[in-house]
């Protein structure tokens, strides 16, 4: 059983050297990796704290080249991959961040590359521990006066959220509706009736492949009943349908009456039984959709403080680079919005497995932490009661970047999280009603994840990846950071934002504070890559959780 010393660490991460002080001043105010170090000396490779016993490399490393660490390469090291930097010992662990990333499976000799040949989960008895010390290390936030705080252009509802995009929403309470959904959908985006209403982006059918055949008491059906009333009173929608079948598991009254909801001018409900079939369906959901038009499009942009964004933080295709460049940006952007009184919302479990301790020593309470290390015990249950394990997760294109261990990726991804307190722990889905820096309980699968985001009340979300993730998230604006240079020069339709600059000494906070401004703009109206591509149509992803009936 291994565990890091708590005696030399802040917040649960090993403290750099005086001197890796004295050459990177910033070292220590990174969000989870505090000892993240931002300029490599040379540009080849970046050792990222003192304590760790491997580099990565910036570029390609062929046998013989002679690194910063006084060490030459012996086996090829891909960019973004890891070498040993002194010899680690067969069930030796393997540090990166200062903090544990695995063991290792053999004696590995200086100048190795480090990857899933030599790198693995178990120790030497098989088992890595952490000491939550819950509550011990949150900092209080240092708020932003209100008269200074930030501001952005946002529709303000009649319930007082701010949305930041003014669409009409379709949903659809089963499967068996999704056709008629679409074929709404398609007939108003047709006939160019949106072009005599400007202040409405667009109309959307949300289909999925669910809602029959679950246990009207089970967990599964609970969570896709949030996730529909969620969707539903996002601030994103000025209006919204929902449609269903009629005979359906999920039936739209039990769910009105459990949300304690009435049709209004904005929500309209029908199944296709009740009007006597398809073409009835979508003629009476084109007609209610037009009625909707002029009263979703009184809507206007007013100026609203900052305070009134809720951010959702997601991270895919990473790879080496995610835990040294746009996760810890995107952390210092989230502290930036918890400090104007705004949200921010870590998600994707399986992704902060093995760095949960790291969240929490944040928390505001005992409580609070619990709550989320009950999360990931689910998590291992579910896993192992399906024939999985939590280190399925990296994907192949993780490993292909340079990520070996779920550990590894989880100390990169939880970098997303900055320093702020966390405030509370959600599960899939439930409406966000803290302000902060909180986390929702999601799977790290992108699309069922940001799901779970939106249902919660996001209104905007910022998307990390460095193999290159093609994503939208209608009715959210989704920000894409580009973790590498390579792969943003490749794919700049793609991305808003290049952070591999950071590597060639751009300073994370730099980054962070055009990642924050980038932000405003969006929330104000710019249009993402994403939304300028058209993506968003299909990522309306609800969790299913349960057995199949």
């Amino acid at each position: 059983m291994l565990v890091l010393p708590r005696s030399r660490t802040t917040h649960g991460v090993m403290q750099a050297s005086t001197k890796h002080q004295e050459i990177f001043p910033d070292a220590g105010r990174h969000g989870p990796m505090t000892d993240i170090m931002t300029r490599p000396t040379m540009g080849k490779t970046l050792m990222l704290n003192a304590a760790d016993n491997i580099a990565v490399a910036l570029t390609n490393l062929e046998v013989g080249t002679d690194t910063q660490q006084g060490v030459s390469i012996v086996h090829r090291v891909p960019r973004g991959h890891k070498f040993a930097t002194r010899p680690i010992a067969s069930g030796e662990a393997i540090v990166k961040f200062g903090q544990i990333i695995g063991f290792a499976k053999e004696a590995i000799i200086p100048g190795d590359w480090v990857h899933e040949h030599n790198c693995g989960m178990g120790g030497a008895d098989g088992t890595l521990t952490h000491d939550y010390a819950f509550a011990e290390g949150a900092i209080p936030v240092d708020y932003v006066p209100e008269a200074e705080r930030a501001t952005f252009e946002g529709y303000r509802r009649a319930n007082g959220s701010v949305g930041t995009r003014n669409y009409i929403g379709i949903l659809t309470s089963v499967n068996c509706s999704a056709t008629v959904a679409k074929f709404m959908a398609e007939a108003i985006n047709r006939s160019g009736v949106l072009d005599d209403y400007p202040e409405i982006d667009g109309v959307i059918p949300f289909v999925h492949g669910t809602g029959c055949a679950m246990d009207l008491t089970g967990e599964g059906y609970q969570i896709f009943r949030r996730t529909q009333w969620g969707y539903t009173s996002n601030p994103n929608l000025g209006a919204a349908l929902l449609v269903g079948l009629g005979c359906e598991a999920f039936q739209i009254d039990r769910m009105k009456e459990a949300y304690n909801l009435k049709e209004t001018d904005t929500f309209q409900t029908m199944t296709i039984q009740e009007i006597g079939g398809t073409k009835k369906m979508i003629e009476w959901g084109v007609e209610r959709i037009k009625e909707m038009l002029p009263v979703a499009a009184r809507a206007r942009r007013t100026t609203v403080p900052a305070s009134e964004l809720m951010l959702a933080m997601q991270c895919g295709g990473s790879d080496g680079y995610s835990g040294i460049t746009a996760n810890p940006a995107l952390g210092v952007a989230a502290d930036l919005l918890v400090k104007q009184g705004g949200t921010a919302i870590l998600s994707e479990t399986p992704e902060v497995y093995g760095a949960e301790h790291l969240l929490t020593r944040r928390a505001v309470s005992r409580e609070v932490g619990e709550k989320l290390i009950e999360r990931i015990h689910w998590w291992e249950d579910y896993t192992r009661r399906n024939g999985g394990e939590m280190n399925n997760n990296p994907s192949p294109g993780n490993k292909l970047g340079g990520l070996t261990t779920i550990l590894e990726k989880s100390l990169g991804a939880t970098a997303k999280g900055g320093q702020s307190p966390l405030a509370a722990v959600y599960e899939y889905a439930e409406k966000v009603t803290e302000k902060g820096f909180v986390f929702m309980d999601t799977p790290g699968f992108d699309p069922v994840s940001a799901t779970g985001q939106v249902a919660g009340g996001a209104n905007i979300l910022a998307f990390t990846t460095g193999r290159g993730s093609a994503y939208g998230c209608k009715p959210v604006p989704s920000m894409k950071l580009a973790t590498n240079s390579e792969m943003y020069a490749r794919m700049t339709d793609d991305m808003d934002i290049n952070c591999g600059d950071i590597v060639d000494g751009v300073s994370i906070e730099d980054k962070g504070k055009e990642i924050f401004d980038l932000m405003l703009k969006v929330a104000s109206g710019e249009r993402t890559k994403s939304e300028q591509l058209g993506y968003g149509d299909n990522e309306f992803v609800p969790w299913q959780v349960g057995a199949v009936m």
